[in-house]
């Protein structure tokens, strides 16, 4: 695949149904970082950009769409469904919480709750899928998922990013194989994950995509138990560093971004940025560093720590 003219020919098609996120430049936290503030997208994550990629450049069935999220997958399909005029029946676990179910169930999808994480979730959207005739959204491991998320890099090159080294969060990889995919090694993508969820670092260890435990505060965002066949091959071929943080060095990065910019983002927003505070990844004192937020799904309230 042409991964680059894929994304372009994606990024004309999204433009004027996605939002231009901002960028943000910054010296509070103790060096040049440049941020590309996703979490400001439509359903408050990048993943709108994949959805209404993947609507709009396939005939979707008169049965609608389906889909199995975390949540901000969920929430992006709805979105794009109601926005093209699709039906969608969306399925996430409990673990999603009150935020992001209460997003998608403002958007009139069909929603199913299921107890577990996001592979009992997968399950009965495929079983749905298979039984209604609807075309089913993976939320990662897709061509039309990942070319919208490369979006994503295209867009901030475009508004001048200026940098040696991307720092993405990773769960199944969507986002930062289209990363990859438009950046083609031109750049370092480092991707940081939990220790409590890191099927793309065990997958790099073991040499294949294997499944991995999931827990801790990002789960619902970054909890994938495998990490997609599209990245995972693109992370070998084209190189990727992978870094791990803490639960709790999420939760201060989460407080940083709020203590420094007010930007309130959820957990999976601040893992990124978690690796540069945590010093997970030290950079080169010269080296300069893009740090990509990626979802702002989180209940403000005072247990997480920044309100």
């Amino acid at each position: 695949m042409q991964w680059q003219d894929e994304i372009r020919a994606a990024e004309a098609r999204i433009a004027g149904h996605v939002v231009q996120t901002p960028v943000l430049h910054s010296t509070a936290f103790g060096r040049d970082i440049a941020f590309k503030l996703e979490q400001m997208q439509h359903t408050g994550s990048f993943k709108t950009r994949g959805a209404v990629n993947t609507l709009l450049a396939s005939d979707v069935p008169e049965a609608g769409v389906v889909a199995a999220s975390g949540g901000n997958h969920g929430a992006a399909v709805a979105f794009a469904a109601r926005q093209l005029g699709h039906r969608a029946r969306i399925f996430v676990p409990e673990i999603a919480g009150p935020a992001k179910i209460g997003l998608i169930e403002r958007t009139g999808a069909e929603l199913t709750v299921v107890p577990g994480e996001y592979a009992n979730a997968l399950e009965l959207a495929e079983r749905e899928a298979s039984e209604s005739g609807a075309m089913q959204i993976h939320a990662y491991d897709a061509p039309l998922t990942v070319v919208g998320q490369g979006t994503t890099l295209m867009e901030w090159e475009e508004q001048g990013l200026d940098a040696d080294t991307v720092l993405i969060a990773v769960g199944g990889g969507g986002l930062i194989g289209g990363a990859l995919a438009w950046l083609g090694g031109r750049r370092k993508v480092v991707a940081v994950e939990p220790v409590t969820s890191c099927a793309l670092h065990t997958a790099l260890d073991k040499g294949a995509p294997v499944d991995v435990p999931v827990s801790g505060v990002a789960a619902n965002a970054l909890g994938a138990r495998r990490i997609g066949k599209i990245c995972f091959d693109l992370a070998t071929s084209i190189g990727v560093e992978s870094v791990l943080v803490t639960d709790s060095a999420i939760i201060a990065a989460q407080q940083a971004l709020w203590q420094a910019h007010r930007q309130l983002v959820e957990p999976a927003g601040a893992t990124a940025l978690a690796a540069l505070l945590s010093r997970a990844y030290v950079p080169e004192q010269s080296e300069r560093v893009a740090v990509l937020v990626c979802g702002g799904n989180i209940a403000p309230e005072p247990e997480f720590g920044v309100l």
